[in-house]
């Protein structure tokens, strides 16, 4: 007998407890109920909290410098492009923004010295403008971002999506009408970050794994927004002890969305051919033979799992992704999320665009409809406003179906729009528009139907 089928075995034992272990951390890190300071919650978010607490009055500080470097620096290499920046991917995405989200990154730096400072026209830096997402937002997220872009490979990275993909590939085509494989850019994406979703959707439809209507389908559809995001916005309305009756409201939505909206135009009418224009192969998703869709998905997942031969590169990607998270996203929100709150603090325009949804709302039984119509629109710029607007109302079943609903309205633009716009992926600024309707208006219902039976 060969040495390697002796060490065929232990090998793959060796695989398989790399795929658990990391899998069964991360899913009790970012999943597990935990009881915190008499409340429900999940360790990740008890991580953040104690982070937060250490650091104290210091991370407004923090925060400040950060969002403010970074509107200089970005300014700086813009003009000079220097060659350590160009070179290197990861920096060239960090400093070089396009025009326009350099333009949200200055207006970014200048609300947070402003608001830090306390000086300049008072409507930018007052406390329920600059001042609110500078001391109440900034500072939640930074925590959250540093835990959740360092964890989050171990459910990423072992194996855990490829065991979820094959799964759900049953049910992608019948129900979705997608290819099975889209079941792991969508797991990415709930269980991940939409970013990531949008990644892989584009990198799938770039290799002609997806054609022009599935990548448009995924990118719109599935890119939802993470367990950890979703756990800033249940934070800013209050609410942290109801997260995991919100996230299942947030799911229940999304599914409902998935189901009608790939259905409806502009989504129905994207062409099912590839990006050079051919046509796919209509071959069912099939199993291999000797497979179940366990033993294929376990197989799949073992073999991830056994691609992971270094924990310095895991580290690694977690600190590019955390860095990514606070350098990148942290100006963003400053900058969008100032302007909009100055907006709707000193202009009637949300209540305008929220107007023709007030009927809807007290249809639905939602109190403070007049209060809540105005959060509605704005959460197309950015998905945290509505929760910062919502956080002044009183009635706790309207703080919980505002920020259901800004999750599951999907696009916004200060990232997932944006990404969706800047990739290859075939849809236009109108077309996000209008599926940003279309998602609010059958999100909604389900949310508020939840909404009553959990108050």
């Amino acid at each position: 007998m060969s040495s390697n089928a002796l060490t065929q075995p232990a090998t793959h034992r060796l695989a398989f407890w790399r795929f658990l272990i990391p899998s069964l951390v991360g899913l009790f890190l970012f999943m597990a109920p935990v009881s915190f300071d008499g409340a429900i919650t999940i360790p990740v978010a008890i991580l953040a909290k104690s982070l937060q607490a250490a650091l104290g009055n210091v991370l407004v500080e923090l925060v400040t410098i950060i969002v403010a470097a970074m509107a200089v620096l970005s300014v700086i290499f813009a003009f000079a492009k220097p060659r350590i920046i160009t070179q290197n991917p990861f920096l060239t995405g960090l400093f070089l923004p396009s025009p326009l989200w350099l333009a949200v990154r200055v207006i970014g730096g200048i609300a947070v010295v402003m608001s830090y400072f306390q000086v300049g026209p008072e409507a930018i830096w007052q406390e329920n403008t600059g001042g609110m997402v500078l001391q109440g937002l900034l500072p939640t997220l930074f925590s959250v971002f540093i835990f959740a872009g360092l964890l989050l490979p171990l459910l990423l990275n072992f194996g855990l999506l490829e065991l979820f993909g094959a799964l759900l590939s049953k049910i992608m085509r019948p129900v979705f009408n997608l290819p099975g494989r889209s079941a792991i850019d969508c797991m990415a994406s709930w269980l991940g970050d939409g970013s990531v979703g949008i990644l892989l959707t584009s990198k799938q439809y770039e290799s002609k794994f997806y054609t022009q209507r599935e990548a448009a389908v995924v990118g719109t559809t599935f890119s939802a927004v993470s367990i950890t995001f979703s756990l800033v916005v249940i934070a800013q309305v209050q609410l942290e002890h109801l997260f995991l009756p919100f996230y299942a409201t947030i799911c229940l939505a999304g599914l409902v969305a998935a189901v009608i909206i790939p259905r409806l135009p502009p989504l129905s009418r994207k062409k099912d051919c590839f990006i050079d224009g051919t046509k796919p192969n209509k071959a069912d998703d099939a199993l291999p033979d000797g497979h179940t869709t366990w033993s294929w998905g376990m197989t799949l997942a073992v073999k991830r799992a056994q691609e992971v031969t270094s924990a310095k590169a895991v580290i690694q990607e977690g600190v590019r992704a955390a860095s990514d998270m606070v350098f990148g996203v942290l100006p963003v929100v400053m900058g969008l999320g100032t302007m909009a709150l100055v907006l709707a603090e000193y202009t009637p325009i949300f209540e305008w665009l929220g107007t023709p949804f007030i009927p809807l709302l007290e249809l639905l039984g939602v109190p403070e409809a007049v209060a809540a119509s105005k959060t509605i629109v704005v959460g197309f710029a950015d998905m945290f406003i509505p929760a910062i607007l919502a956080a002044s109302i009183d009635s706790e079943m309207t703080r919980f179906i505002i920020a259901a609903l800004s999750v599951t309205q999907l696009i916004y633009m200060s990232e997932i729009g944006a990404l969706l716009i800047g990739s290859k992926i075939p849809v236009n600024l109108f077309e996000l528009c209008v599926i940003f309707l279309l998602r609010t208006l059958i999100t909604l219902p389900v949310i508020a139907g939840m909404a009553h039976l959990i108050f």
